[in-house]
């Protein structure tokens, strides 16, 4: 049965109200029946994607999930699962709780106060501390490829080279080294600082008297064994060095004498002793 009205109903569409015919009379006079649309521009069912540009709450009250997520004055209550991106344009994201990542933490710094203060560069420069008396401890292995700095000292490298060759500024030596080069060196040098023999010669010529011992040989960054090691006396009387010269020829060490330098010749029934660095 149909309806017809005495005065036209006209029905007219507003903002997200559409209605197909629009601000038309209606007397339902029309055979067959005219047919009237209304949509609200897009499908609301709740399988569907509803598309908002702006949506006001007059109660300050927003409820999601049957109460379990609510937005109120800004603040969110319950829980809140992002499956995209989450972007601040300008602010600041703050929060008093926990903040629990399971993927990659991507940031141009980060940066912690309060217990401590760490600082983590996009670069990849790490500053930990910010005075003096800060401590940082560390369990474990610490693997550094580039330098050490220590009170505006760098240190490239731990070196184990047990001489101590390469006089690098910028290399710590190892225990072993240490102790392998003082082994190696100190022993030599002070049993040749210590080596003190005497010798008594045997008469070549009025200006030459022989020995048969051998000269200390002196350890590496010493000055070589020369005249200045060793005393002569002649018949127990201490010999002049400035006419002196020794000679090591083989097995046999040589005084030679300034016969003029000294005032005297050798005799044949002179002792002449020797003291000084001799090897034994």
């Amino acid at each position: 049965m149909a309806l017809v009205f005495r005065a036209p109903l006209v029905i007219q569409q507003s903002t997200g109200f559409t209605v197909t015919p629009n601000n038309e009379e209606l007397f339902g006079r029309v055979s067959p029946s005219q047919t009237v649309t209304f949509s609200i521009g897009q499908a609301v069912a709740t399988t569907s994607n509803v598309v908002f540009g702006q949506i006001t709450v007059s109660s300050n009250r927003f409820i999601i999930d049957n109460g379990q997520t609510t937005y109120s004055d800004g603040v969110v209550t319950g829980s809140l699962t992002l499956s995209s991106n989450f972007t601040t344009a300008g602010g600041n994201l703050i929060g008093s709780g926990s903040l629990t990542v399971l993927g990659t933490v991507t940031a141009e710094k980060i940066e912690t106060e309060l217990t401590q203060s760490v600082t983590l560069f996009e670069s990849g420069s790490t500053k930990f501390g910010d005075t003096s008396d800060d401590t940082h401890q560390f369990s474990g292995s610490m693997q550094v490829s580039g330098s050490l700095s220590l009170s505006g000292y760098t240190s490239r490298e731990i070196s184990n080279d047990t001489s101590l060759t390469d006089g690098s500024a910028v290399a710590l030596v190892t225990e072993n080294a240490v102790k392998n080069y003082l082994d190696d060196n100190v022993d030599d040098i002070q049993t040749y600082l210590r080596k003190s023999f005497v010798h008594t010669g045997s008469f070549i010529s009025i200006s030459t008297s022989s020995f048969t011992a051998a000269t200390a040989s002196a350890p590496s960054g010493y000055t070589a064994t020369s005249e200045d090691d060793f005393m002569f006396f002649i018949n127990g009387q201490m010999m002049e060095h400035d006419a002196l010269t020794v000679q090591q020829s083989g097995s046999l060490f040589y005084l030679k004498v300034n016969n003029s330098g000294i005032g005297y010749d050798l005799e044949s029934a002179d002792e002449i002793v020797a003291w000084g660095k001799f090897n034994s």
